[in-house]
């Protein structure tokens, strides 16, 4: 994992705003304390949600899209890590692991891809890579029973945590076989065809290779599935889906009503929480749909999927940024510390 950059006390504090009178969240949470030792650090920490960020693009780059999915994690840690500690959520239960930062990858192709068609069969090999480091964290995380939260990166990302996390949950002895499911709100459903790794076929290759069981989309909009995909999907018993246009036009059922339905689907052993931010109205994102969910349900969404499933772990992608707009930049990082503390406080709290 030559591309992990594990954080000490002194990097979070960095990014802490340290107050008289106050106590932020920064100030109590836990980071590895010994880098060298990582898996033996991991596993005498108490605490039960590890934090981990993902500092790409290439696998949006390689599903052709544009923008910039690697800026998303440094204002949610900017973010995150000045909450208020309080009886509500004090801090100590969770680890800030670090991020991996993939640029010199997105370096060495951009200066050395001579034509479209080859830039883009290289970030397809170097999702492969991202593929391989990500995964063999997410599986030590797992295998240590603790819960990963992962930021930043594509949707891509999806596929390393769903097999990470299957192979470490199963190696624990929480689950019988290394096999997960995932529920995921979401324009797109990302269950393209096996053509080279990208941000667009994460759930294809994950059940492919058999670490995912069943699926299920929330807020999928009618007018971004493919034919082919679709019906894939509709004669798959193992994948279920709840569009947008059904949610929200045609009001077949409440947002409430589609996230239960989803997470009944997938009771039956642990599952994958997934949110893409291009699904959020208003969010600056990769995909910029006009049309969405609001930051409001998106809470909701994560809320009550920690509370009625069994998760494997949080997943939160496709997050970009307008560097020539530091409040839609604030703004960002702040829905995504919302969306974490949400998490953390349905399962903590019991709800």
């Amino acid at each position: 994992m030559k591309h992990l950059k594990v954080y000490t006390k002194q990097d979070v504090l960095a990014h802490t705003t340290v107050r008289r009178f106050e106590t932020k969240i920064g100030e109590r949470i836990q980071v590895v304390k010994d880098a060298k030792e990582l898996e033996e650090s991991l596993q005498n920490s108490n605490a039960r949600y590890v934090i981990l960020g993902v500092s790409e693009f290439l696998g949006s780059k390689a599903n052709l899209a544009i923008g910039d999915s690697a800026s998303i994690w440094l204002p949610f840690l900017k973010s995150f890590l000045n909450v208020q500690s309080n009886d509500f959520l004090e801090g100590g239960e969770m680890l800030l692991l670090g991020h991996f930062d993939f640029s010199d990858l997105a370096h060495v192709i951009e200066q050395s891809a001579r034509s479209f068609d080859e830039k883009v069969d290289a970030y397809r090999h170097a999702v492969n890579i991202i593929d391989d480091e990500v995964e063999q964290i997410i599986h030590i995380i797992t295998q240590n029973k603790k819960l990963p939260i992962v930021i930043g990166g594509g949707q891509n990302n999806a596929y390393p945590c769903i097999k990470g996390a299957a192979k470490g949950w199963f190696k624990s002895g929480v689950i019988p076989f290394a096999q997960i499911n995932a529920i995921n709100v979401d324009a797109r459903a990302d269950y393209g065809p096996l053509e080279g790794r990208h941000s667009g076929n994460a759930f294809r290759y994950a059940e492919e290779d058999g670490y995912l069981e069943k699926y299920c989309v929330i807020g999928l909009h009618e007018n971004q599935i493919q034919q082919n995909v679709w019906m894939d999907i509709v004669n798959n018993p193992f994948i279920d889906c709840i569009t947008f246009e059904d949610i929200f036009l045609h009001e077949k059922r409440t947002f409430q009503e589609a996230i239960d339905h989803a997470t009944e689907f997938t009771i039956d052993t642990l599952c994958g929480i997934e949110l893409d931010l291009g699904s959020v109205q208003n969010q600056f994102s990769l995909a910029g749909f006009p049309t969405g969910i609001t930051a409001m349900q998106a809470r909701q969404y994560v809320f009550f999927s920690a509370i009625d499933s069994q998760p494997a772990y949080l997943h939160i992608s496709e997050g970009d940024i307008n560097t020539f707009d530091k409040w839609n930049e604030a703004a960002n990082g702040s829905l995504i510390s919302y969306l974490v503390t949400d998490f953390i406080k349905a399962i903590l709290q019991g709800y």
